[in-house]
C-alpha cells in the first residue's frame, strides 16, 4: 500500500494550486476526471489482468480503502478527504439514537429501518448527519467547475448531499457508454475554466455481488470497463488528467453464518447493523458489553474477530484520529469482523444481501486494496 483512498482528493486540491499536502504527489493538467469503478479491487485486477489488460498496464499504485471497505464509507472518505472516524459514515448501516436506544440507519440508501425502509432525508438531514466540508466544495471555492457523471438518482441522494455536497453539472450516466460520453463532454472544452468531474461506474460491483468475483458475468463486466477505459485513453484531450480508483475489492463467500438462527446472539441485543463482513452490535439498555462480547466471541469462533468498541477505537480501526462523541456513539458496542471467506448474514433483516455471493467490508487484502491509475493527457 502506498496511500489511502482519503488521500486522493487532498492531492487533487494541491495539484490545482490550493495550499495543502499532496500525499500522492499528483501533478495534473487543466482538468481532472476521477472515475470510480465500484468494486475494482487491486488484487482482483492483478489476478485477472488478461481480462483487463489496459487497466492492469496502468495500475502502478495501490491504495488502502480504509475500514470498513464498503461503498458509503469509502465514497465519503474519498469526497471528504478523511477516514470515517472523522466524517462519521461508519458503515453500510449503523445505529442512530432513538427513544429506545438505537434504530437502524442505512447510509447507502439513506433509509431508516433497513435498505427498503422509509426515506430518511427529512428525519436525518444529510448535511446535519455529516457536517464536514467536502473537497469538492474546496475545489469549487477555488474556481473549479464541478461536474458529476453519475446515475441521475445519485444527484439528490442522501449520501451525495451528505458527503459530496458541492453543486455541479449533472451528466446522467447509467451505462458505460453514458459514462464515457459524460467524461468526454466534461473534458472537451475550449474555455479557460478548470473542471473537476466525479464519474461513477457500478456495473462491476453489481456483477460481483450477484454472481461472485471472477464469475463469467463478472469477467464480462470487467472486460467492458477495460474497453471503456481504453476508449478514454484514445479520446481524452491532453488537457485532462484521468484518475481511476475504486471504493473496495471483494471476496467470494464460502462459509455462511446465519445470525438469525442463533438465539444466543440476539440476547441483550437491540440492533445488528453493518453488513455481512462487518457487524455493528448495539445492546439493549441494562445489558453488559462483556456478556454480549463473550457470547459473540464463543459463537463465532473461527468465523469472525469480535471486539468491543473501546478496543476498536484503541486500535484505530476507523482512522488515526479519535472520533468525536457523536461519531463514536454510532459505532457498535460490539464489532464482529468476518475472517477468511465467512459472511455473517441476517436474512430476516437483509433478504437480498444475504443471498449475495460477493461481499466486502473486512480486513483482507482482497477487500482493502484498490488501484489508483493516473493518466496525464
Amino acid at each position: 500500500m502506498t496511500g489511502m483512498l482519503s488521500d486522493v482528493l487532498p492531492s487533487v486540491c494541491t495539484a490545482f494550486g490550493i495550499p495543502g499536502a499532496n500525499p500522492l504527489g499528483l501533478a495534473v493538467e487543466r482538468d481532472v476526471v476521477l472515475l470510480l469503478v465500484d468494486g475494482l479491487g487491486a488484487e482482483l485486477l492483478r489476478r485477472h489482468a488478461d481480462t483487463a489488460p489496459n487497466l492492469a498496464a496502468h495500475a502502478g499504485v495501490t491504495l488502502d480503502a480504509g475500514f470498513p471497505a464498503t461503498t458509503a464509507t469509502s465514497l465519503s472518505s474519498l469526497a471528504l478527504g478523511a477516514p470515517c472516524a472523522t466524517h462519521g459514515i461508519v458503515g453500510y448501516s449503523f445505529g442512530v439514537p432513538d427513544e429506545h436506544g438505537r434504530r437502524l440507519f442505512n447510509s447507502l440508501r439513506w433509509t431508516i429501518d433497513g435498505a427498503s425502509g422509509p426515506d430518511a432525508r427529512e428525519s436525518h438531514p444529510p448535511r446535519e448527519l455529516q457536517r464536514r466540508r467536502s473537497k469538492l466544495e474546496t475545489l469549487a471555492d477555488a474556481g473549479a467547475e464541478i461536474h458529476y457523471v453519475v446515475p441521475a438518482y445519485q444527484e439528490k441522494s442522501g449520501l451525495t448531499r451528505a458527503s459530496f455536497r458541492a453543486a455541479g453539472v449533472l451528466h446522467a450516466a447509467s451505462t458505460l457508454d453514458e459514462v464515457r460520453e459524460g467524461v468526454l463532454a466534461v473534458a472537451r472544452h475550449d474555455t479557460a475554466a478548470r473542471r473537476f468531474a466525479y464519474a461513477y461506474a457500478g456495473l462491476l460491483d453489481a456483477a460481483g455481488h450477484v454472481h461472485g468475483p471472477g464469475s463469467p458475468e463478472w469477467l464480462a463486466a470487467l472486460r467492458a470497463v477495460d474497453a471503456m477505459f481504453a476508449d478514454l485513453l484514445m479520446e481524452l484531450p491532453p488537457t485532462c488528467t484521468l484518475l481511476v480508483t475504486a471504493d473496495h475489492g471483494m471476496i467470494q463467500a464460502e462459509s455462511l453464518v446465519n445470525l438469525d438462527a442463533v438465539p444466543a446472539l440476539r440476547r441483550g441485543v437491540r440492533v445488528i447493523a453493518g453488513e455481512a463482513r462487518v457487524r455493528h452490535v448495539y445492546l439493549q439498555r441494562g445489558h453488559h458489553v462483556d456478556d454480549v462480547l463473550a457470547r459473540w466471541t464463543d459463537t463465532l469462533a473461527g468465523h469472525a474477530r469480535v471486539v468491543s468498541r473501546e478496543q476498536a477505537l484503541d486500535e484505530h480501526w476507523f482512522g488515526p484520529t479519535p472520533p468525536n462523541p457523536v461519531v463514536a456513539h454510532r459505532i457498535g458496542h460490539v464489532l464482529a469482523v468476518a475472517e477468511g471467506r465467512s459472511v455473517l448474514v441476517t436474512p430476516s433483516q437483509e433478504p437480498m444481501e444475504s443471498r449475495m455471493l460477493g461481499h466486502h467490508g473486512a480486513w483482507t487484502i482482497d477487500e482493502q486494496a484498490i488501484p489508483l491509475i493516473v493518466v496525464n493527457g
